[in-house]
């Protein structure tokens, strides 16, 4: 069982990053081999839309997602992590995200089949404000980015109210339930 961690944060000890962590953790302690992606210590150029993906599944642009590509299709569960910007995901997060058009070209445009069987997916996002609507954009891209990338969009974790650096800490029932989300990412496959 792999469980694949995408910290969307520009910032390390985060309060994204600790929930991340914690979920990351408790996938591991039901046996699962974790692996973890700081995205902003990545080189990932945006999506320029040249289309190139469209004749065979491939990006164009060389960087760091030829490295990401794999670890998307092997992971049996994924979880990304991101604060919210103007009620959506990181500019990081997102880079990510779009370039993973290569991958919705070979399962939608190529009709070539990606891993499936049962692969999940979860999304941890905190946010400053308190905004009754803050993760519904945020949610939607995810959801696509998951349907993209053969993964169901299974768990979420969504924090409101938390801006300093470290503050998630005085929310312990966060962090449990950061734990709880990843035992529940490394239990998926068996159930």
């Amino acid at each position: 069982m792999k469980v694949l961690g995408i910290m969307g944060s520009p910032r390390i000890k985060s309060n994204t990053d600790l929930l991340l962590d914690e979920a990351l953790k408790g996938a591991k302690n039901e046996g699962a081999e974790v692996e973890k992606i700081v995205v902003d210590k990545l080189k990932i150029a945006p999506c320029k839309e040249y289309l190139g993906c469209f004749k065979d599944g491939n990006c164009v642009i060389r960087d760091d997602m030829d490295e990401i590509y794999p670890k998307l299709l092997e992971a049996d569960a994924v979880i990304i992590a991101s604060p919210m910007f103007f009620y959506g995901l990181s500019a990081q997060a997102k880079a990510l995200i779009d370039r993973c058009q290569a991958l919705w070209a070979r399962k939608y445009v190529l009709k070539q089949s990606l891993p499936n069987g049962g692969r999940k997916g979860a999304f941890i996002a905190v946010g400053a404000t308190k905004g009754k609507r803050l993760f519904e954009g945020a949610i939607l891209t995810v959801k696509y980015f998951f349907e993209a990338i053969g993964v169901e969009y299974a768990d979420e974790l969504l924090v409101r109210g938390v801006d300093a650096r470290g503050e998630i800490k005085e929310r312990p029932t966060a962090l449990a339930d950061a734990f709880e989300l990843g035992k529940r990412m490394a239990q998926a496959k068996k159930a």
